[in-house]
């Protein structure tokens, strides 16, 4: 028998891995229009009307933040923060700070990517999934949501429905109680009246009545419609499915993908065990899995542990609990949604609180989690400048920046759960995810994969941003200088 050359050796190896692979049924199929919503191709005018609403901080209770800040098509559709600055902060990016204003604190999860977001497969959102479809229509929404029976009908899809929740958080886009009328609603538990607010703003706009008049044939505007234009944008503008890797699924030639590539590809379909969770076309099994994934920041308030409460005297907890919060189900504690791994080397920080900055870094928590999370040390934020807290006067409700003492106390907050050997160990006691044991050069390998799953048109579409709004505001980011 002849010997084989190297390139005849590697030739016949990715042809076993190939074989193997789709004998397995894991090798996806590729995204096809009718994967997504409207089938790929929702009506333009309505597309065109999300575009502007996205970048428009007209959305935000005192008018400085849209979508597009913490969701910057040209960082990775996120903002390079483990956790994100939101209202009250100024800049983008890495170098997002707390404005001349202050902040009240970080939100608490890392701002998920947004790529091919618009696909039908996604039907429940955010990192826990706290919303998903309602078969049985408990509410009128057909949404199972946190806002439960004030969630409107006419959204479109559950990507639609999340569009109704980041403008009421007070951290992310709504503001204070008594700053605005949209968070004053917030904190008044009225969120219809919130997005009423925020609907007679746009009707104030003749620009936005007209554009809204094209999309939807109809005068009167409802927050119901900016969800679903925003819906209709995140779908056309976000769907990215020319990677190398995916071309080779489409055409069958893996030429393209090179020989350490070849090898992680290998690896993650077989003894790495990733394709367990990262499968299908979008390389997630939409399902929700503890991994023992480090806590950086605040959290959301979950628990019941009070020990920082009672070293602060800020009256916090401080755990993140995940999908445990939505299910009660003890099987879900610090479980969190499986993200996608399309375009995954241009989307960090990674993890639900953005612990890791490297991909590396993820990869290697990812073989051994337990040993990851307890070497992990402080939690690694940039400083987040001036912070306000609430108080009062008589019967007024004021804002006023911290002073040092107490804010030294705050501060503590960011790496309170993971310095905590016991608030570890119940992040550890839940993990499912058993180690694996690699070489140096096999996580070399996965990597040059995952590198494979990166298309290059969006490695920066800060063209998505227009040059301006109808509002008169600044779109947020700025749009490219060129414009």
């Amino acid at each position: 028998m002849p010997s084989l050359t190297l390139k005849g050796f590697l030739t016949s190896t990715v042809a076993v891995v190939l074989i193997a692979c789709a004998q397995a049924g894991e090798l996806p199929t590729p995204l096809q229009d009718d994967d997504y919503l409207h089938d790929g191709a929702p009506d333009p005018a309505v597309v065109d009307l999300g575009r502007m609403l996205f970048f428009d901080p007209i959305l935000s209770g005192n008018r400085n933040i849209s979508c597009g800040t913490c969701h910057d098509p040209g960082r990775g559709t996120g903002d390079e923060l483990a956790l994100s600055i939101g209202e009250g902060g100024e800049g983008f990016g890495a170098d997002r700070r707390a404005g001349s204003g202050g902040v009240t604190g970080r939100v608490p999860r890392n701002a998920q990517p947004l790529y091919n977001i618009g696909a039908r497969a996604y039907e429940s959102l955010f990192h826990d999934g706290r919303l998903e479809p309602d078969p049985a229509r408990v509410f009128q929404s057909g949404f199972w949501s946190p806002a439960r029976e004030h969630l409107p009908e006419g959204l479109d899809s559950p990507l639609a429905a999340q569009a109704m929740f980041p403008v009421l958080s007070p951290v992310e886009m709504a503001g204070q109680k008594g700053e605005n009328p949209v968070a004053t609603a917030v904190a008044e538990d009225r969120p219809q009246d919130a997005w009423k607010f925020l609907a007679r703003r746009l009707s104030g706009i003749k620009e936005y009545r007209d554009m809204f008049e094209a999309a939807f044939g109809s005068g009167t505007i409802s927050f119901v419609q900016v969800a679903n234009a925003l819906a209709a944008f995140q779908t056309v503008a976000f769907r990215s499915n020319g990677s190398p890797f995916e071309q080779s699924l489409r055409d069958g030639s893996f030429s393209r993908l090179g020989n350490d590539a070849w090898s992680g590809l290998d690896l993650f379909y077989g003894r790495a065990g990733c394709s367990g969770c990262h499968s299908g076309p979008l390389l997630t099994d939409h399902r929700f899995h503890a991994i023992a994934m480090p806590q950086t920041g605040p959290g959301k308030g979950h628990g019941a542990d009070t020990s920082y409460w009672r070293a602060s005297g800020f009256m916090d907890r401080l755990e993140d609990e995940g999908r445990f919060r939505v299910t009660f189900d003890e099987g879900d504690l610090f479980a969190f949604r499986t993200p996608s791994l399309l375009n995954v080397a241009l989307t960090g920080p990674w993890g639900h609180s953005g612990a890791y900055d490297t991909l590396e870094a993820v990869v290697r928590h990812h073989i051994s989690p337990r040993k990851s999370l307890h070497s992990y040390g402080a939690a690694r934020l940039p400083e987040l400048g001036e912070v306000i807290e609430q108080t009062g006067a008589g019967s007024k409700l004021i804002f006023r920046f911290m002073n040092p003492a107490r804010r030294e106390a705050f501060d503590r907050r960011d790496s309170w759960v993971q310095s905590s050997a016991e608030l570890r160990n119940r992040i550890a006691g839940a993990n499912v995810l058993e180690a694996v044991d690699l070489t140096d050069r096999e996580i070399d390998q996965l990597l040059a994969f995952l590198d494979t799953l990166t298309d290059p048109d969006f490695r920066d579409r800060r063209d998505l941003v227009p040059a301006r709004v109808p509002s008169g505001l600044m779109p947020q980011p700025p749009p490219l200088q060129a414009q």
